[in-house]
């Protein structure tokens, strides 16, 4: 298994919440493209920057101290002289985000995307990874942000959209607002149009489609789910769809 199906495995453990229907929409893909840091020594890992602000995402967006520029000069630096280019340093450091952020640990987590941000503000994980650690704390509008910064950078990227669009569905439930979840739609939507392999993508349509009270498509897109992945069926929600529409095909009774 590698280190994307890694994180993505543990996303679906840890994210699918047990609440009835709305877990349909509550776990994550996350995603991350592992490099070979074996042979790589990095002293740039361990260098401290400002406390204020290293577990913010994207440093806080603030302006910048002279304590924090000093750092950064330093740290840039360091980089230089350990990888091949920085690029190459921000996927190393999205990459050990993606590990801590596996590890429970969010604040090194945040730290570890920051600075791959840093290194290259065109890297979709750094984006991604602070979206998915906004959405373990809760911060779902901070998640939904950070996400959309990822998809400007990687817009095609259909998984991204996928969990874009279950960050705004579980937005929508907290606060109902029609145009997040005609957003959510979009995205699931244009998610298909890219990968039209991800039962996730679909049992979030279904849902999408349920709580506007229109069965027919929902139960269109949950038997597309079921041919694609049956274990991307949620029993809870099944049993709310259930109550409200008879399985047109008779799969489910």
């Amino acid at each position: 298994m590698d280190k994307r199906e890694r994180v993505i495995q543990f996303f679906c453990l840890l994210l699918w919440l047990p609440l009835g229907v709305s877990a349909q929409t509550e776990h994550l893909m996350s995603s991350a493209r592992a490099v070979d840091t074996g042979k790589v020594r990095v002293d740039a890992e361990r260098m401290i920057e400002p406390t204020d602000v290293s577990t913010l995402p994207l440093f806080g967006e603030r302006s910048k101290t002279a304590e924090q520029i000093e750092w950064e000069i330093r740290f840039l630096n360091e980089c230089d002289q350990t990888f091949n280019t920085r690029a190459e340093a921000s996927q190393f450091f999205s990459t050990r985000g993606w590990d801590y952020l596996t590890e429970g640990q969010l604040d090194t987590a945040v730290n570890r995307f920051n600075r791959a941000w840093l290194l290259n503000n065109q890297n979709t994980d750094s984006y991604w990874g602070l979206g998915v650690i906004s959405y373990q704390q809760g911060k779902l509008p901070q998640s939904i942000r950070l996400l959309r910064k990822g998809l400007e950078v990687a817009d095609t990227n259909a998984v991204l959209m996928t969990d874009l669009a279950t960050v705004q569905l579980k937005y929508y439930k907290e606060s109902p607002d029609k145009l997040l979840l005609d957003e959510a739609v979009f995205w699931l939507n244009r998610s298909l149009q890219y990968d039209s392999t991800n039962a996730n993508t679909y049992i979030r349509l279904s849902w999408a489609n349920f709580v506007e009270g229109q069965y027919a498509p929902a139960w269109e897109y949950l038997h597309k789910a079921r041919v694609t992945d049956l274990s991307s069926i949620d029993p809870a929600y099944l049993k709310e769809l259930l109550a409200k529409s008879p399985d047109p095909q008779g799969v489910f009774r």
